[in-house]
């Protein structure tokens, strides 16, 4: 994998963050003014496809549905799994970047 595609993936990652951040943004300007909301199926699917830094982020900037269950503790396991999921894919890349294992 060259640099030029990781960093377009990186700037996909953060892209889609962004976006993620901005969308738990709006929801929260919605209830301030008592208005229509994001649902939270919508909001943990966002997380779930990759924006999990960015629902982590604007749910403790924002103080935006920190105290809500069950919506914290599926937060919470959708961040466990995209680092597992990274630990996984960084350990998958490493051994077919090296030819086989590090440590032998």
């Amino acid at each position: 994998m060259t640099a030029t595609a990781i960093l377009k993936i990186i700037g996909l990652f953060l892209a889609l963050n962004a976006f993620v951040f901005s969308i738990y943004f709006l929801d929260k300007q919605a209830a301030r003014d008592h208005r229509r909301r994001i649902s939270e199926k919508t909001l943990l699917t966002l997380a779930f496809v990759g924006g999990s830094l960015g629902a982590v982020c604007a749910q403790r900037l924002l103080r935006h549905k920190t105290q809500k269950e069950p919506f914290r503790s599926i937060l919470r396991a959708i961040v466990m799994f995209h680092m597992v999921a990274a630990l996984v894919l960084s350990g998958a890349f490493g051994y077919v970047a090296l030819d086989g294992p590090l440590l032998d």
